[in-house]
């Protein structure tokens, strides 16, 4: 499991600073739809909202390591 969760990181990590803001637009936008679509009629995988949340952690953390000059 961490290597899949290492690949995640690195391709964040190769984005450009526009992308990876499209990017968290893009995933927020996202779990809005899930979180309301799973409040009208309960979703096949509740999970999905879980790693949705994570993919937006990670996307942010990378996006506050640029802003630090990391």
């Amino acid at each position: 499991m961490a290597k899949a969760q290492k690949a995640k990181v690195d391709d964040y990590r190769s984005l450009e600073n526009e992308a990876l803001n499209e990017r968290i637009l893009d995933e927020e936008m996202r779990l809005k739809k899930t979180k309301f679509s799973h409040a009208v009629n309960p979703i096949e995988n509740p999970l999905s909202i879980k790693t949705q949340r994570r993919a937006i952690a990670r996307l942010k953390t990378e996006q506050h390591k640029r802003k630090l000059g990391f």
